[in-house]
């Protein structure tokens, strides 16, 4: 089996937010954005899609859940792999959007394919940095002003949004072990 080790970057957040993986080459765009919801700690509870460069570039192919399939432009998520969408997408690169009202995008940076360390399982989350927003909080500016209230007791809507959120919230430090229990567990059960 051949793997890729990919990097995938939370655009237009801060502190940034990064989670680095080794995935197979032939893992199919359905199964890699399942695995970027366990990565980042996303609930999977909105659309997502693949792109060719940047989204929303007119005439640009995408690669979109299958039930949501409904222009030239859109291709099946569940049948192309992540080395096709690589080679289709070349110098545009790979952007990966996720919940169409708060618009997360990530940048998704590949390595050429590698030969898989036999005995280990994948896909697996190799690094990470920052911590990733809680769903439909607004999108980059929501997640600002959140950060901001969240990191200062005396703000006005500190207390609000510590009890939405359920406690405190330190944007640079992710839950390392449970991400990568997420996508241990992800992968047993697609790859098994």
């Amino acid at each position: 089996m051949q793997i890729i080790k990919i990097t995938v970057t939370l655009r237009d957040v801060a502190p940034k937010v990064t989670r680095t993986l080794e995935v197979p080459a032939d893992i199919p765009l359905d199964h890699l954005h399942e695995t970027l919801q366990a990565a980042f700690g996303w609930h999977n509870a909105h659309l997502y899609q693949f792109c060719m460069g940047a989204p929303y570039q007119w005439g640009a192919e995408r690669w979109v859940m299958p039930d949501f399939v409904d222009s030239p432009e859109d291709l099946p998520a569940d049948k192309t792999t992540l080395t096709q969408a690589l080679d289709k997408a070349g110098d545009a690169g790979l952007t990966y959007l996720y919940d169409f009202g708060d618009d997360w995008e990530h940048e998704i940076t590949a390595a050429p394919p590698a030969a898989a360390n036999p005995g280990r399982t994948y896909p697996r989350l190799i690094g990470n940095t920052g911590n990733c927003p809680p769903e439909d909080i607004g999108g980059p500016l929501g997640y600002a002003m959140f950060v901001e209230a969240m990191t200062d007791p005396k703000h006005p809507e500190h207390k609000d949004l510590k009890a939405w959120y359920g406690g405190a919230f330190d944007p640079s430090s992710p839950n390392e072990k449970a991400l990568k229990a997420n996508v241990t567990r992800l992968a047993k059960r697609l790859f098994g």
